[in-house]
């Protein structure tokens, strides 16, 4: 009898098979990867074994996971104490990794903090993100750098707190526009105590521990009192710091009630799209929302995709006591326990000390779907915002489909471009060469591709352009075919399990994202760019990508832009055109990104010049005499009594110090 045929289900099954007999009856965390090693998908279970099993059943799974069960070559397993544990390394997984059949949480960015910084005798209010390292108060999360903003300007108008840098402040020797707008106390030049900024501080730190009415009356009666003395100057000022505070609070759209801290988190399905609304409160205040879009596949539940949101949402944030969601996500209870879990160990223990974490008492998080009262007000205006959130996305993404279409006409594209990349070099003189890649597809910039590229003055040939960009471009492509795992552009979209009338816009993108071709390449310059571009992408086999130079008109005005394409004439678009609006954005972003990357080089280079080729000078030293003199410019005037003056530096450090910044004065004296 001939042998049965091996298809690729069979193979994955095969592989399932033999991999059960070793997989533990403990929690985990299992990964599937596809035979040329990219990642499918990542789930937890409370016991591994039964767990993965179940991947046996075929057509029972449904399409889509029985198509990720047949592309499976390999699986491996992490094993945790717990299933809490298991779901938050999941979590964490999944958000890092991004595997092609899981539901991911996009565009998933830092929120903002005001900090009270706790490391300076007259603390800063500021604005603040990424870890919690330094010394300080920390309030929030806002929802946007917008809304933490606004949040500082009145409380600057209302406490007078400095925003200032530690380098500033120490130079200063009269009082700066902050204390002239009346948004600083000075106190950098002695117009307010020690003593009096403290209080001013401690106010600042009331209001926003959620204190705002005591606060607010403590004003008023000293506002009352300075009138009755007849100090009207002073009870102005004091009005106009109620004031600051009364706006400050008449920013909550949303009655709160007896909700303190919360996050409310509504979810809204039409189309099989699914959008998030997801709204802070701290302290009783409103600190904004964000909306979320995640992707995943058509047959995902509303309660599906709020369990895997809430497990990727809080994999680096700390959640608080209260979540309010309009859906209650499936295996509620243990999403819970994991949260309290993930609490405990972001406030009083480090990430690597997860064994001991796990014997403590993990913090209670509450997971509430109210249904009458306030809270359910509370739901419902989140609903509504996810709506119209939801509308917004759809119009949005109509539009810029649109103009894609409208571009793929116009350079004779197959089909609208999924992905456009823009490149542009910057350099000063030939020194501190950067060459920037920016990244565009149907949902707008795809900010975490961009890429920098750093070049000697040797290798950009001493600020040559051509140069520059031929490196640039080889870097880029030659890393991309030498990858077995990158998308053709000439290849199918990746197979997300659905068919082609089910696709979903968001589908899940590849796990990382220089392993993408674009389907459009811009280069901002004019013929001589393109034809540098032409030769590299010959040069490796990819003369079919679509190419086009953007070069400014005449006296560099907008609207009068050239294109270039390889062996067609030039030409210019209408000054009205959508299409030449939409190009111009995005060789104007590719500007913004790499000028930034320059200027930031740029300033790197003059401070290690400064610096740190100074013998016996470390970081530390660096940094104390920065605080002390506030500038390089002030530590290379300074004398050698001076230098002995900042902290750390004695009389033979001070003098290398100034013999560094004064050769010839110290080749004289010798």
């Amino acid at each position: 009898m001939a042998d049965a045929k091996i298809t690729p289900s069979s193979m994955g099954a095969a592989m399932i098979e033999e991999k059960l007999a070793n997989l533990p009856n403990g929690p985990g965390v299992y990964r599937m990867f596809a035979a040329d090693g990219s990642l499918l998908y990542v789930g937890k279970a409370k016991s591994l074994k039964k767990r993965v099993a179940q991947y046996r059943a075929g057509p029972r799974l449904g399409p889509r996971i029985e198509r990720m069960v047949a592309l499976a070559a390999d699986l491996e397993i992490v094993t945790t104490t717990t299933e809490a544990e298991a779901l938050l390394l999941e979590a964490n997984l999944i958000k890092s990794l991004k595997p092609r059949y899981n539901i991911i949480l996009r565009d998933d960015k830092s929120f903002p903090y005001i900090l009270l910084t706790g490391d300076h005798a007259y603390p800063q209010a500021i604005k603040h993100r990424g870890s919690r390292k330094a010394k300080g108060d920390y309030f929030g999360p806002f929802a946007s750098g917008l809304a933490v903003n606004n949040a500082l300007i009145a409380l600057q108008r209302a406490f007078l707190l400095r925003n200032c840098s530690d380098t500033v402040f120490a130079q200063r020797h009269r009082p700066c526009l902050q204390y002239q707008i009346k948004r600083c106390a000075a106190p950098c030049v002695g117009l307010i105590s020690e003593t009096d900024y403290a209080d001013l501080v401690a106010a600042a730190r009331q209001f926003l521990a959620g204190k705002s009415v005591q606060i607010q009356s403590q004003l008023a009666a000293e506002m009352d009192a300075a009138a009755a003395r007849w100090e009207f100057e002073q009870a102005a000022r004091l009005r106009d710091r109620i004031r600051a505070l009364t706006s400050l609070q008449a920013r909550q759209d949303i009655n709160v009630g007896s909700v303190k801290d919360a996050d409310v988190m509504a979810l809204y399905d039409q189309s099989g799209v699914m959008a998030i609304q997801v709204f802070f409160f701290r302290n009783g205040s409103n600190y904004g929302s964000r909306s979320y879009f995640p992707s995943h596949d058509a047959t995902a539940t509303p309660d599906a995709v709020m369990a895997a949101f809430i497990g990727q949402f809080y994999a680096d944030k700390v959640p608080p006591p209260l979540i309010l969601l309009s859906h209650m996500p499936e295996e509620s209870e243990l999403l819970a326990a994991a949260l309290g879990l993930r609490a405990q160990w972001a406030e009083s223990l480090s990430d690597a000390d997860h064994a001991a974490a796990a014997q403590a008492k993990p913090r209670k998080i509450a997971l509430v779907v109210p249904q009458r009262g306030a809270r359910k007000k509370i739901i419902d205006h989140a609903l509504q915002n996810a709506r119209e959130a939801h509308l917004r996305r759809q119009s949005e993404r109509a539009s810029q489909l649109d103009i894609l279409v409208k571009l793929a006409e116009l350079f004779d594209l197959p089909q609208p471009p999924e992905r456009i990349e823009v490149y542009d070099n910057s350099h000063t003189g030939g020194q501190n060469a950067v060459g920037a890649m920016i990244v565009a597809g149907r949902d707008g910039f795809i900010r975490n591709a961009y890429r920098k590229f750093n070049f000697t003055p040797e290798q950009a040939n001493h600020g040559d352009d051509f140069t520059m960009m031929r490196l640039m471009l080889t870097r880029r492509f030659r890393r991309l075919v030498s990858r077995p795992d990158a998308a053709r552009p000439d290849a199918a979209r990746p197979d997300n399990g659905l068919a082609e009338t089910e696709a979903l816009p968001d589908a899940p993108p590849l796990p990382d994202a220089d392993a993408s071709y674009p389907d459009l390449l811009l280069i901002d310059g004019g013929a001589g760019q393109l034809s540098v571009a032409q030769a590299v992408l010959a040069e490796l086999g990819l003369s079919h990508i679509p190419l086009v130079a953007i070069a400014k008109g005449p006296d560099r005005h907008a609207g009068r832009e050239r294109f270039f394409r390889p062996g067609r004439d030039a030409f210019t678009l209408p000054p009205a055109d959508k299409t030449l609006f939409y190009l111009q954005r995005l060789r104007d972003e590719a500007h913004r990104f790499v000028i930034g990357s320059h200027r930031a080089r740029r300033s790197k280079s003059t401070l290690h010049s400064s610096l740190e080729d100074i013998e016996g000078i470390g970081a530390a030293r660096r940094r104390a005499l920065l605080r002390h003199f506030g500038s390089r410019q002030a530590i290379q005037a300074a004398s050698i009594d001076d230098l002995c003056q900042a902290p750390a530096i004695n009389r033979k450090l001070a003098e290398i110090i100034f013999a560094f910044f004064h050769p010839s004065e110290t080749g004289d004296a010798g």
